[in-house]
């Protein structure tokens, strides 16, 4: 089952959006809060399976199909991830200038982790927020600060940080151009 984690919020809001419901229709039914949904669809948090099985059944699917074209449990001794299988990630309405590109996610025996590209533009907004998993960062281009608590710290190309995610964190670029970074995050 564990090859599964990792999947679970891009396929609730794969069929929430199919189905024409809002995070708020969901939240209501499931009797969960918005915030909740929107930290499980943006691969920020894990449900446990009773909220799980109340977020299917919210959805009026079943159990059976809604794990229908997640990943399978494979043999293979390397793990590929095409192009093509890269989307936009939808994150917090409240953020402006953050684009999440998802790259590759996979749940590994105890670790989960998950890649993705993302996008820093100047004079970018969003509150800070925390995430279940720890956060590795690759600065690839221009330059970014990253708050993570009462800290904060200046991150230039080439650079990296470290952190646990469930420290409130935020990064702010007050430079003239973009900021693009490689971020993986480790759910254990």
């Amino acid at each position: 089952m564990e090859d599964y984690l990792i999947g679970i919020g891009k396929r609730l809001k794969e069929i929430r959006k199919t189905k024409n419901r809002t995070i708020n229709d969901i939240a209501i039914k499931a009797g969960v809060t918005n915030g909740l949904i929107s930290r499980i669809e943006n691969g920020r948090t894990m449900p446990s399976l009773p909220v799980l099985l109340k977020l299917i059944n919210s959805l009026e699917i079943e159990v059976t199909d809604f794990f229908k074209g997640m990943p399978q449990i494979s043999n293979a001794n390397f793990i590929i991830s095409r192009k093509e299988e890269s989307a936009i990630i939808e994150k917090e309405d409240e953020a402006i200038g953050f684009t999440y590109k998802y790259l590759f996610g996979k749940q590994l025996t105890s670790l989960g982790f998950e890649s993705v590209l993302l996008e820093v533009a100047p004079n970018s907004k969003r509150e800070k927020v925390t995430t279940d998993a720890y956060e590795f960062k690759y600065i690839l281009s221009g330059e970014c600060y990253y708050i993570i608590g009462n800290e904060e710290v200046l991150l230039k190309e080439g650079d990296s940080i470290f952190f646990d995610g469930r420290i409130p964190h935020v990064p702010v670029n007050r430079a003239d151009v973009s900021s693009k970074m490689l971020v993986i995050y480790f759910f254990v």
